[in-house]
């Protein structure tokens, strides 16, 4: 793809109101639009996760098990769920950092994640505004967009 088309094609892109990251072909970070749906059921509870964050077969373990969604009842209608389920898994991470399932599925226990994180002290974690890693929102000024960019980070005190 020429050098001005794939910037047309990531500024377009970013223009899209809620977005997730996701890796095009060529490599570059692209955003994908947030599906309303996902952003109705989930970003109701918490931080709507960009797919790309986790590989397809952690979404799918994921979906398959809403009634003990991390310690919640998250169940949705069949409809619903196989709408979700094919989304995520069809934006699902395939890079070289997503490509196994952390453990238990939790983005917060991936390898990247933690590699990423690991200059944070765990009394950070512990913070009433924060509480957990899995709160993205706390620190990621942008994360509702879909945008973690360590630019717009801001550790509440």
């Amino acid at each position: 793809m020429p050098f001005q088309l794939r910037c047309f094609t990531l500024l377009a892109a970013a223009s899209i109101g809620s977005a997730s990251v996701a890796l095009a072909d060529d490599g570059h970070r692209a955003r994908v639009p947030l599906l309303p749906t996902y952003q109705q059921e989930c970003a109701s509870c918490h931080v709507a996760y960009p797919p790309g964050m986790l590989p397809a077969v952690s979404w799918q373990r994921l979906m398959n098990n809403l009634p003990h969604h991390f310690g919640t009842d998250a169940s949705l209608d069949a409809a619903t769920v196989q709408q979700l389920s094919a989304w995520l898994t069809a934006n699902a991470g395939s890079d070289r950092r997503v490509r196994e399932a952390p453990p238990q599925d939790r983005i917060t226990r991936s390898a990247w994640f933690v590699r990423k994180h690991d200059e944070v002290p765990p009394a950070v974690w512990k913070r009433a505004a924060v509480k957990s890693p899995s709160n993205c929102a706390a620190c990621h000024t942008r994360a509702d967009q879909g945008d973690f960019d360590e630019d717009y980070v801001r550790i509440p005190r």
